[in-house]
């Protein structure tokens, strides 16, 4: 396939459903980028010595573009965060159906089935409902004990509850979500801003005091969103108050940091699309005007400065290398959702669309992971990579496509 005859070449919905029968076939189960101390039976975190010896063995299965998992005994495992990006996209992929005349029964009752599944992942020890991984997690700041909700995986599975509320009208759904914000809001740790303290940056974890610019900004999302339809004044000055502490930090070109700490100063592409993301969804749901500008600033960096002429996925804005799978579905939900903040964007969408397609697609539907200087990392990931292709395929399928016509004359067509 030619990289830039656009998106007239392919079909999203046809690769969407390819990849939705995969992740059917894997039993929505699979490997992680993140899952090395889940090896040895789950032993790995009593086994090794230390903190660098776990970071080691988890970056050693992340990279390694041969999966040693099955001889280290690590399991397959379902990943709340994987199921909420599967239902929103499922969701989306229904009323893509409606507006095409498919049945959009079979996407509906496999998002309800998710969601079933996800009430039965929450953690245990929370003040609303929460979610985090099946593995033991270790960072360079911080420990992370198997099923510790997170502000990340929480707020990408309570989204997906309001998106299933907003196309069934189940209250139960709107109740669940609800029910995240009392994780954010009462156990959380927050980091005053210096500048205005009534401002603050929400904890990644229960654990750590970190500040981590786009797990803050989910959550004051999600705050915002959540607003949107109880109209709890609560919500939406918790949501404003997180804003304006990134939008302080936010530099004169338009970017982030991905945290505020001396060793958090990367710069790279999904972090960035997630910020751009919550701010657009704390302009719109939690009225908060002054987001607009870094809004715009931001989507402007964006455009400039993670993608290669081609439409190639940068992963940091200094560097293309690795191209990452995750990196090209973000992009298509940025770029979607905010293309009428920049003319370049509708491009940018089809050149990136048919560079992944063509670079990254496996023959059996899923997606790698990785393309490095010297090889393609082939491992599949199902949280990382599948589900978020998924997301990022909805994305496609639900964009303004006045903005970006190439993707109009691909729908309905096969390869």
């Amino acid at each position: 396939m030619n990289p830039s005859s656009g998106l007239s070449q392919c079909s999203v919905p046809h690769h969407f459903d390819l990849l939705l029968a995969y992740c059917q076939n894997e039993g929505w189960q699979g490997y992680d980028p993140y899952d090395g101390l889940n090896a040895f039976g789950g032993r790995a975190t009593s086994l090794l010595p230390g903190k660098w010896a776990r970071i080691a063995l988890i970056q050693g299965c992340k990279r390694s573009p041969l999966n040693f998992r099955p001889l280290l005994l690590i399991p397959k495992r379902a990943n709340p965060k994987g199921h909420g990006l599967a239902v929103r996209a499922l969701l989306a992929r229904a009323g893509f159906a409606r507006q095409t005349g498919e049945s959009e029964v079979p996407f509906e009752s496999e998002a309800r089935r998710l969601l079933q599944e996800l009430d039965g992942m929450r953690s245990a020890d929370a003040a609303g409902a929460a979610w985090g991984y099946p593995f033991d997690w270790q960072s360079r700041a911080f420990f992370v004990p198997q099923g510790s909700p997170s502000i990340v995986c929480s707020t990408f599975v309570a989204q997906a509850y309001l998106d299933a509320f907003e196309r069934f009208g189940t209250n139960e759904y709107l109740a669940t979500a609800r029910s995240t914000c009392d994780f954010i809001l009462k156990d959380l740790g927050r980091t005053p801003d210096p500048l205005a303290p009534q401002d603050f940056c929400f904890s990644y974890t229960q654990l750590d005091e970190t500040q981590v610019h786009n797990a803050s900004l989910l959550g004051a999302a999600l705050l915002a969103r959540v607003f949107h339809f109880t109209r709890e004044p609560e919500l939406q000055l918790a949501a404003q108050a997180a804003t304006r502490f990134s939008l302080r930090r936010q530099r004169a070109d338009g970017s982030w940091p991905y945290g505020e700490a001396p060793n958090q100063q990367w710069i790279d592409s999904f972090h960035t699309g997630f910020n751009l993301i919550c701010l657009d969804e704390v302009l719109r749901f939690g009225e908060l005007p002054e987001a607009a500008a870094g809004l715009k600033r931001g989507f402007q960096f964006f455009c400039d400065r993670f993608f290669l002429p081609d439409g190639t996925p940068r992963y940091y804005h200094e560097n293309t290398y690795p191209i990452d799978v995750h990196a090209a579905a973000q992009a298509f939900v940025t770029l979607a959702r905010l293309a009428h903040l920049d003319e370049r964007a509708p491009a940018l969408l089809e050149r990136c669309w048919n560079w992944t397609l063509t670079h990254l697609a496996a023959p059996a539907g899923y997606f790698y992971f990785q393309q490095t200087k010297w090889f393609t990392n082939r491992v599949s990931y199902l949280r990382w990579s599948q589900t978020w292709m998924l997301y990022g395929m909805a994305a496609l399928l639900s964009a303004d496509h006045s903005t970006a016509p190439g993707l109009r004359t691909s729908f309905g067509t096969e390869d």
